[in-house]
């Protein structure tokens, strides 16, 4: 990992860190999209309006231009889903991350540099739901710049500074579809404890979930 210096956030880093956040989610549309294809409700509502329109029409085109206008809403409502939330965190702990996590006890937020450009993230709070715990957030690595280590060097110092503050385990989210996420949690030692679907009804109806992660610290004394 030559090069790589794991740091605290500075403010200069306000906007690196932001765009590194949006196209990191960004990221995650076209498999959010193949996710709802593969749901068998879709499969249903496709089919079903296909052959109802096939037996009333005169021609294949409007049971064709019907379906394209679902998928077309359809992926249209999973960049609504997935702006909704980008915004909102924009406007909350990414609009002030010294304050949030710098200021705050038991909270650290770093950046991950490379001759002088940031190309990683990573943050930990005591996690809202369980507050024995800390709970990794924020973790982001430029796409030119994976496979050289940076996300696990991120994790280690998440751990380490959990450990040395006295907490026994890290927990963090991740979505169901950020696979390449969690075969680095579960590399690094990450357990999976539960999987849980979003509050949204969009998201209830093509069954999107989240994993619930921990690392268990204790265990690696």
């Amino acid at each position: 990992m030559a090069n790589i210096e794991i740091r605290k956030y500075r403010d200069e880093d306000c906007e690196t860190v932001k765009e590194l956040f949006i196209s990191g989610m960004n990221e995650h549309l076209p498999l959010s999209f193949m996710h709802v294809l593969k749901q068998p409700l879709t499969h249903m509502l496709l089919m079903c309006t296909f052959c109802s329109l096939m037996a009333t029409a005169k021609s294949v085109l409007l049971p064709v231009l019907a379906v394209t206008l679902l998928l077309a809403g359809a992926r249209q409502m999973i960049v609504h889903m997935f702006n909704t939330y980008i915004e909102a965190s924009l406007k909350n702990d990414l609009n002030s991350i010294d304050e949030t996590y710098l200021k705050q006890r038991n909270s650290c937020f770093w950046v991950a540099e490379s001759d002088g450009q940031v190309v990683g993230t990573v943050a930990c709070v005591p996690a809202e739901n369980a507050p024995e715990f800390l709970e990794l957030k924020r973790m982001s690595v430029r796409r030119s710049h994976r496979g050289k280590g940076i996300a696990k060097a991120l994790c280690r110092t998440v751990a380490d500074f959990t450990r040395d503050r006295g907490y026994p385990a890290v927990i963090l989210y991740t979505s169901m579809v950020a696979t390449d996420a969690q075969r680095l949690y579960e590399h690094m030692g990450y357990k999976k404890i539960r999987q849980f679907p979003l509050p949204e009804f969009f998201a209830k109806i093509i069954n999107f979930t989240l994993i619930e992660y921990r690392l268990d610290l204790e265990k690696e004394k």
